[in-house]
């Protein structure tokens, strides 16, 4: 079998491709590229490149690396595996309920194979996708995956290339879909060596975890190919539905087709090839509106962004905590507004950061904003990792649960979530430099120093047990009060599949209001309302004539004509006529 081994080193004055112990010259093709064919070499052959005579390094654009970051790279033949899921056609954004999971926590085993008895679960619960942590190969046996540095290798520990698309064929088979979360704004730097092939780094551009990608620099145009066709490779080659962008905002790009817009260009163009829609989702800080626009409209084209300010605003009402950046949020109508439109900073100046942020989010749809109560960064960047559970009571989860999967937004769940999971999930890496090592334990204590938390609560997330403590325990469905709320989210889900004003995106169809005691909320959707009372006393909520309880997340709430009575921290949701 003969394979093409390709690699673009354009300041290389000599490559070598070390294949199987021996070594051959590559000649130079042109444009910083270097080519080779070799006729013995086929999948499953090890091989590495040298660049001006330097030590092995793996392919830039491996596909397989199993010894891990520093290992060579393994050649693969994406077209041999064989896939199940022809008949699947695809999965739409709008309406979705997402499941976010970590592989390595989500399974005693920790891999893409150990995930698939656990499908059946998520089918049971109705949500519609799950989302995936960065798979990309990391430093290491664990990790968050978000210090990725082989990008278009998925991490070896967790089951390789086959595994994962083992995982995904599984999931469309059972009506599934699967996003990927993807790290373009930097790269980890263990096991780095890309600079050693060419400039995929800016000079002088920092973001806050290492330098930023070069976007718009000289040799850029390489750059971009590199990290589209990534992203493109997900899509195509493992049956991805979608991808998240982690942290656009350190995306630093002054062309004047910025990277994103044309991400979502060939991404949509992909999807027409294919005949089945794929979506891009963003996590940014930025309230920017233009995300989510479209072109025409100068904006970049993407499906939807996360919108953390929807998290905040109920987050610091159900606790009460104001260290950090929920010192920005805790009041009522901030909480009412997040409810409205899920930005609460839409140009308003923020005491946390000290700047106006955000923009007015007019003319955007519900489908468009993707909210939560829990992710992974919320509970995993507090000092201890401690989930909601831990924080409110059973009543506000279930409450909590209500605003979240009524809301008309694309609701994300993390796992265990539904069922209130009592394991923590830390921040855990596996490095191997003991500076490194150091380097992250000291810096997070600083991070979070400004939570007034205190250091020597933190675990250190080199230590095993940082990892195992974050597993989840399934047994815990086995306990009634696990296996209660697991039931209301069931329940949630459900009505949000089969009552279509639960799904509608027209957020100018989409009424909230408190009342001004703030004791309790209202919120219409179409002829449904959700109540929800925060009070610590029962409250009294006028509602019309003939109007029905349809679900509630307590036995005693109830309604006597047109009042519904409401004891604290509960929810209900009712049809009028």
């Amino acid at each position: 079998m003969t394979t093409s081994f390709r690699v673009w080193a354009p300041n290389a004055r000599q490559l070598t491709l070390q294949l199987d112990g021996h070594d051959h010259r590559m000649p130079a093709v042109g444009g910083g590229w270097w080519a080779l064919e070799v006729e013995s070499a086929g999948p499953g052959s090890r091989y590495a490149f040298g660049v001006d005579r330097g030590p092995a390094r793996p392919d830039p654009r491996s596909h397989s690396q199993p010894d891990g970051v520093h290992g060579p790279s393994e050649v693969v033949d994406h077209d041999v595996f064989r896939w199940h899921d022809t008949r699947w056609r695809g999965l739409s954004l709008q309406g979705s309920v997402l499941y976010e999971l970590h592989i390595g926590t989500f399974s005693p085993a920790g891999t893409f194979d150990g995930a698939l008895p656990y499908l059946d679960h998520l089918v049971e619960l109705g949500v519609d996708a799950i989302e995936l942590l960065p798979v990309a190969e990391f430093s290491g046996d664990r990790g968050w995956g978000y210090d990725g540095v082989d990008l278009f290798a998925p991490h070896h520990t967790y089951g390789g290339p086959d595994g994962l698309k083992r995982l995904v064929d599984a999931c469309h088979l059972r009506g599934l879909g699967v996003v990927m979360d993807v790290v373009y704004n930097h790269l980890g730097s263990s096991g780095n060596y890309l600079p050693e092939f060419g400039p995929y780094f800016s000079d002088g551009r920092q973001t806050h975890w290492g330098p930023a990608v070069n976007f718009d620099g000289p040799e850029s145009g390489e750059v971009r190919r590199f990290v589209i066709d990534n992203a493109l490779m997900w899509l195509r080659d493992y049956h991805c539905d979608g991808l998240r962008l982690d942290a656009v905002h350190a995306v630093i790009d002054e062309s004047p087709l910025h990277i994103l817009e044309q991400l979502a260009s060939e991404v949509d163009a992909l999807a027409c090839h294919l005949r089945k829609p794929l979506f891009l989702i963003a996590e940014s800080d930025l309230n920017d509106p233009r995300l989510v626009e479209s072109s025409a409209r100068g904006g970049y084209g993407l499906q939807a962004a996360w919108a953390d300010d929807w998290h905040h605003a109920l987050h610091a009402v159900l606790t009460g905590e104001r260290d950090g950046y929920y010192a920005d949020y805790g009041s009522l109508s901030d909480l009412t507004k997040a409810l409205r439109q899920a930005w609460v900073y839409d140009g308003r100046f923020s005491v946390y950061q000290r700047k106006e942020r955000g923009r007015r989010p007019t003319g955007l749809k519900g489908h468009q904003f993707v909210v939560c109560t829990q992710n992974h960064d919320q509970i995993g960047n507090r000092a201890r990792g401690e989930r909601l559970a831990c924080l409110t009571t059973p009543a506000r989860l279930k409450l909590a649960a209500a605003l979240l999967l009524t809301s008309p937004f694309v609701p994300l769940l993390f796992q265990g979530e539904e069922w209130a999971a009592g394991t923590p999930f830390q921040y855990f890496v596996d490095f191997e430099d003991p500076d490194l090592r150091t380097a992250v334990r000291d810096g997070r204590r600083r991070e979070f120093a400004r939570f007034g938390w205190d250091p020597e609560q933190l675990p250190d997330p080199n230590d095993p047990q940082t990892f195992a403590r974050s597993k989840l325990d399934w047994t815990e469905l086995d306990q009634h009060e696990h296996l209660d709320i697991c039931n209301w989210y069931r329940r949630l889900i459900c009505l949000r599949r089969t009552v279509p004003a639960l799904t509608d995106p027209r957020l100018d169809r989409h009424q909230v209001t408190c009342d001004g005691a703030g004791s309790w909320f209202l919120i219409q959707r179409g002829r449904y309302l959700v109540a929800a009372s925060l009070s610590p006393s029962p409250a009294v909520v006028p509602v019309p004539e003939r109007t029905t309880l349809v679900a509630a997340s307590g036995s005693s709430v109830s309604l006597y004509g047109q009042d519904l009575l409401l004891p604290p921290d509960h929810a209900a949701i009712l049809e009028t006529p």
